[in-house]
């Protein structure tokens, strides 16, 4: 007889943990191959956990009420050699050839194993930051780095997405500091450039920013009303600048909309200051403009062109480049039908302009199709904030004031 071990599953994609509610079973009972033994419930769903081949319990580890691991030891089974080799179930600290690399952890070792060679970790208490959101799924696998590995990226002065074009060889597809020197041996004669301190910036602003779970989601909006008001302007104000207008107020009506997740609390905006993004070379500016909400675009539009002209020739003070809570970028200026552009690290929102494009809509006043000029208005937003519901809530308002251009 050899004992297996009963195991806290994968049980999905994004679940890296699973609460017991019920224990099924007890020491000593008798069980089958595939009986549902333990009852977990994940921040999606109840489910259960089967036995891997049939035996009898020995040994229970697990507890109602508590969070486990992925891979953590559960329990025991007590089986037969028949029985384990009819289900190819793992032996409970049994050896073999594994596979052996310095930079593996002592404490990863016990959540790697193969058929019958095997080694499990004891029961992890689980007390995730955020209860009820699903962490990363899976072991430390690919995402380890070990302290050898570090150091030498260190000395290179690469960060961990410097790496992600490497296909790791270690245990779990661990980047090795192999694969790193293969990599750079065989990226050596390429050509290259240095990176201007702007885009240096920039690739750090991004990085942080892709740490969060971002999504976008995007709207035709009709601009012909917008875009007869703005002619008869004198001086025309900036379109950028009636969507930044459009973009606070639709923010102050619903303020948690632009709020940031510090913890478990979501901390809402002060101030309704909007930045808006000034292509320059090699990088991009962004100026902001304060209390867009409380002043109509035609009070804004010098303060707006001062800005933007500041922002081209690279002349933004620090003042002027912080507090900002969104920003507004007109990709369409480059004949751009839909981007999906990232927020900045300490903004959740950011909404782009797309191109204006001549659509035939059919138009029941008429009884005929006529020309309309559309724009894509595409929102990316931190999803931990805010859900697809209420982001395209939130682009429903921004173009019905947009219809209303001398109310902005």
């Amino acid at each position: 007889m050899s004992q297996v071990p009963i195991i806290m599953p994968q049980l999905g994609e994004s679940i890296a943990e699973a609460r017991i509610v019920r224990l099924l079973i007890a020491v000593g009972d008798t069980v089958v191959a595939d009986q549902e033994i333990i009852e977990v419930e994940t921040n999606k769903a109840t489910m259960a956990v089967t036995t891997l081949c049939g035996g009898t319990v020995t040994e229970l580890r697990g507890e109602e009420g508590v969070d486990y691991a992925v891979g953590s030891l559960l329990g025991i089974l007590e089986a037969s050699e028949e029985e384990i080799e009819r289900t190819g179930s793992p032996i409970l600290g049994a050896t073999g050839e594994g596979v052996s690399e310095p930079d593996i952890p002592p404490e990863e070792e016990n959540l790697h194993f193969k058929s019958n060679e095997s080694s499990y970790e004891e029961p992890k208490l689980v007390e995730p930051s955020v209860r009820g959101l699903p962490v990363p799924a899976g072991v430390k696998g690919a995402h380890y780095i070990s302290p050898r590995m570090r150091a030498r990226m260190d000395e290179l002065g690469l960060q961990t997405a410097d790496i992600s074009a490497i296909a790791g060889t270690g245990v779990g597809g661990r980047v090795t500091i192999g694969d790193l020197e293969n990599f750079l041996g065989y990226i050596d004669e390429w050509p290259r450039s240095s990176a201007s301190p702007m885009r240096l910036a920039v690739a750090d602003a991004m990085r942080r920013s892709w740490a969060r779970p971002l999504a976008s989601v995007g709207l035709p909006i009709p601009m012909d009303k917008l875009l007869e008001f703005r002619a008869r302007q004198n001086p025309k104000p900036g379109l950028t600048l009636y969507v930044l207008r459009a973009f606070a107020v639709a923010l102050s009506e619903e303020p948690t909309t632009a709020g940031f997740l510090i913890g478990d609390k979501i901390v809402h905006p002060r101030a309704f200051d909007l930045g808006v993004a000034v292509q320059v070379d090699d990088g991009v500016m962004v100026p902001v403009l304060r209390n867009v909400d409380q002043h109509r675009v035609s009070e804004l539009a010098e303060e707006y062109d001062e800005l933007v002209k500041a922002g081209r020739d690279r002349r933004l003070t620090a003042q002027q480049t912080s507090g900002g809570i969104a920003t507004v970028t007109n990709f369409g200026t480059f004949g751009l039908k839909w981007g999906t552009p990232i927020p900045l690290p300490n903004e959740t929102l950011i909404l782009g302009l797309a191109a204006g494009i001549k659509t035939p809509k059919w138009s029941d006043e008429v009884g005929a199709f006529i020309p309309v000029t559309e724009t894509d208005l595409c929102l990316t937003f931190d999803h931990r904030v805010v859900d697809g519901g209420g982001a395209g809530m939130l682009l429903q308002r921004i173009g019905q004031l947009l219809q209303e251009p001398e109310k902005l």
